[in-house]
């Protein structure tokens, strides 16, 4: 009992180094990447991609968190439909992604440097909390940033949620699914059992996010949202299945 009690708190205190860390690494990418963001998109890619790449590898030595990729990562211009446990799990697909941007809450928009990080990537913004009216301004601005293509990060059930727990698919991805017209890719994870939505500890083990077999363009909305619900939540319980076993 003393020692399971010894390693948990050397754990915690280990997760709480690193979560501060974290944060300053944060700082330290958006501020030295911030003259390249303001003239150029690329500026803001490179800048997410170093800190998710950084996040994933001190993780790996500070909490004794490794990190997993699954599956074909997508290349080309795509909409993926991913399971959001975690922070982790952002981090990770956009460690491995070369073009992405996502759907976001509206009110990060108004985070100083942070928002202007989400604007020049291409992301878009969503009106929580107004269903009809949210979704039509966003579907509008989503035919206006069109043209910066890439990789579209769309969280189906709208939040995170915690592994194990259920929570509806909502129609917006459907709506953006028949918007877009492309394939969708599916994303399972199971980074929520190591890295909860909320608490200092980080669990050490393998987080896994698994790239799953396209669906096609062009199903009913219906028929897609269905299927995008089995493939993920049946990915991410098998992964989860595999994390306690």
């Amino acid at each position: 009992m003393i020692k399971q009690s010894t390693t948990y708190m050397l754990q915690w205190c280990r997760s709480l180094i690193f979560n501060v860390q974290m944060y300053l690494s944060l700082m330290f990418f958006s501020l030295i990447f911030l003259p390249w963001m303001i003239v150029s998109r690329r500026g803001a890619l490179v800048a997410v991609w170093c800190f998710a790449n950084y996040v994933r590898w001190s993780a790996s030595w500070i909490v004794n968190l490794k990190t997993e990729i699954r599956g074909k990562v997508p290349t080309n211009e795509v909409l993926i439909a991913s399971k959001h446990q975690s922070f982790l799990d952002i981090i990770m697909i956009y460690s491995v992604i070369p073009n992405g941007r996502f759907i976001m809450k509206r009110e990060l928009l108004y985070i100083p440097i942070f928002g202007q990080y989400a604007y020049r990537l291409g992301c878009v913004a969503v009106t929580r909390g107004k269903r009809g009216r949210a979704i039509f301004q966003m579907l509008k601005d989503l035919e206006r940033r069109s043209s910066i293509g890439g990789q579209l990060v769309v969280y189906p059930q709208g939040t995170r949620v915690e592994p194990g727990k259920k929570k509806p698919y909502k129609i917006g991805a459907a709506l953006i699914y028949e918007k877009l017209d492309q394939t969708c890719v599916p994303v399972s994870t199971n980074a929520g059992y190591f890295w909860p939505r909320r608490g200092v500890y980080r669990h050490p083990g393998t987080a896994v996010i698994e790239f799953l077999n396209p669906i096609p363009p062009k199903l009913d909305k219906g028929d897609f949202l269905k299927k995008l619900e089995v493939v993920i939540e049946t990915s991410s319980e098998q992964l989860l299945l595999e994390t306690k076993y």
